[in-house]
């Protein structure tokens, strides 16, 4: 038989059935709850994939214009820009923060920058000379900076969805190519197996009651053929009284 290898090995009994019946509805439900949750990582997926697109052709503008403007703060500020820059700085007032993010069940890694507020000393920096500059060269990367964590983002939710959803769609092929069929054959088979115990049953139980009718028919019959030489002895028996 070519779909006895395509099933579970069990004894085709009644109760195996029902168990076989339990476990098709828990696939069927698990496969459409795969399917959708498929479904949602899929256009999540799209969306990170336009959004990572857009976010690096920003983000090629926007390093070009910090280095347009990190080159036009060097020729106004001179060479003691960085040393300028260096005794100004004394904390960051960029910072990167990390929390994650459920999609469909899948937790996946959030990066955000944030411009922590306060005073600093960078507001007068250069005041003597290539002040401006120096100001919107900081304002290109800090804009740059956020860029890139955006970006970053972007990638790192991208991976983690891409994995995700492959495992996902594993999980879908198999048991829409593998575990169902395997039960609905398993099924198939016991259904089968029972059907042909019940014809052997009922043919069991009509020879049965074949063999019950005939040894009635023969008893009747000895009953039948003793009554009838009762009554031909007792016949004789009268006969001879008369004479």
């Amino acid at each position: 038989m070519s779909g006895s290898t395509n099933r579970y090995t069990v004894p085709p009994t009644v109760t195996v059935l029902t168990m076989m019946k339990a476990r098709l509805v828990g696939a069927t439900k698990g496969h459409a709850l795969l399917k959708k949750k498929a479904d949602a990582l899929t256009v999540r997926y799209r969306q990170l994939l336009k959004e990572i697109v857009e976010a690096k052709n920003g983000m090629g503008d926007a390093m070009k214009g910090s280095f347009f403007s990190l080159a036009e703060a060097k020729y106004a500020g001179g060479d003691s820009i960085k040393h300028t820059v260096f005794d100004n700085v004394d904390r960051a007032t960029l910072k990167v923060y990390s929390s994650q993010e459920n999609i469909a069940g899948v937790k996946i890694p959030k990066f955000e920058s944030v411009s922590e507020p306060g005073e600093t000393k960078m507001e007068l920096t250069g005041l003597g000379k290539g002040g401006q500059q120096i100001q919107g060269c900081r304002k290109a990367y800090l804009s740059a900076i956020q860029l890139l964590v955006q970006l970053a983002n972007l990638q790192t939710a991208f991976i983690t969805l891409d994995v995700a959803l492959k495992v996902t769609n594993r999980r879908v092929n198999a048991l829409e190519n593998v575990v169902k069929p395997k039960i609905e054959n398993t099924i198939a088979y016991i259904k089968g197996e029972l059907d042909e115990l019940e014809r052997e049953e009922f043919f069991r139980l009509k020879k049965v009651q074949k063999n019950k009718q005939k040894v009635a028919a023969q008893d009747l019959a000895r009953k039948e053929a003793k009554a009838a030489e009762a009554a031909a002895v007792y016949d004789n028996g009268a006969m001879q009284d008369s004479a």
